[in-house]
């Protein structure tokens, strides 16, 4: 039997995976040729203030639209950065201001901090008081990004505030009571998810099984989504080859039902974080491509 669920352990397999991480963009999805103009905020939260990058379009547009990016990382890795092609693609390529904020990471801030301050982040880009267009609103993410995007999604939605666009989960993890090596993957043992990963990562964020069956972490998961009418439209991007398919194309079947589906697309023949490993960079500029015009569709920018 693995120790690896047992919370002291995976605590501190998870604080050494961390600091292990190379936060750098890979050199194939950097797009230098995309400048970028940021500046750097903070921003408060019921579990305080977190350092935010803000990406702004190259037009000199009015009030333009704003989408708030939640990286990736297992709930456990902060690296914001890693984020930052995407962020300048998304600035450029839909006219957008981006917010690119870092967030409670376990197993120091355990669930529901991270989703309750992504929710918060979410306010507050949507304020008045802001320099862009709070009105015309999106939240996405990747991987651990994306389950939290969807969390604030559904406090949107519950809460009635604010009006979110669009939400756009890519290649998220939405289904944490299935246990990892559960989930399949045509890769099989060269799968970039490992099972280990699955225990250290979902232990770390939150110990208790039982508490994995949230809505805010598991909206894949039994009856979460069958009260999400009204819920923001939502652009759903898997890899085909990656553990959490499934359960994002369940998810997507879900939105559908609740009238929220936009698109759902998977992306062939490769595997999660593909889009930041740097080996499939046709794959990644298409749907970068296919994301940022959706943004723009949604928030009038096109």
């Amino acid at each position: 039997m693995s120790i690896l669920p047992v919370p002291v352990v995976a605590d501190t397999v998870a604080r050494v995976f961390a600091a292990a991480v190379n936060p750098a963009p890979k050199a194939a999805v950097r797009f230098a040729d995309i400048p970028g103009r940021t500046a750097q905020v903070t921003i408060p939260t019921r579990h305080g203030p977190v350092t935010a990058t803000i990406y702004h379009p190259p037009s000199e547009v009015q009030s333009p639209p704003v989408y708030a990016n939640v990286h990736g990382g297992g709930f456990v890795v902060g690296h914001p950065e890693q984020d930052d092609p995407w962020c300048r693609y998304l600035a450029a390529n839909a006219g957008v201001v981006v917010v690119n904020p870092d967030y409670a990471l376990a197993p120091r801030r355990r669930f529901p901090a991270a989703p309750q301050q992504i929710y918060d982040i979410v306010c507050w880009a949507a304020d008045e008081a802001r320099d862009w267009d709070g009105t015309r609103l999106c939240v996405g993410g990747q991987s651990a990004g994306g389950n939290l995007s969807a969390a604030a999604a559904r406090l949107a939605l519950e809460n009635r505030t604010p009006i979110i666009s669009l939400q756009v989960l890519h290649y998220a993890p939405l289904d944490l009571v299935t246990p990892t090596r559960d989930k399949p993957s045509a890769f099989g043992a060269r799968a970039v998810l490992k099972p280990w990963m699955g225990e250290v990562f979902d232990t770390a964020y939150i110990p208790d099984p039982a508490q994995r069956s949230d809505r805010l972490a598991s909206p894949a998961w039994g009856a979460n989504a069958e009260d999400i009418v009204g819920i923001a439209p939502a652009v759903v991007v898997t890899a085909e080859h990656d553990r959490l398919r499934n359960e994002g194309h369940r998810y997507a079947k879900k939105l559908d039902a609740a009238g929220s589906l936009v698109e759902y697309h998977e992306v062939a023949g490769v595997d999660h974080g593909y889009n930041i490993m740097g080996g499939a960079l046709g794959a990644t500029e298409q749907v970068y491509s296919r994301i940022a015009g959706h943004v723009a569709r949604a928030t009038g920018s096109a």
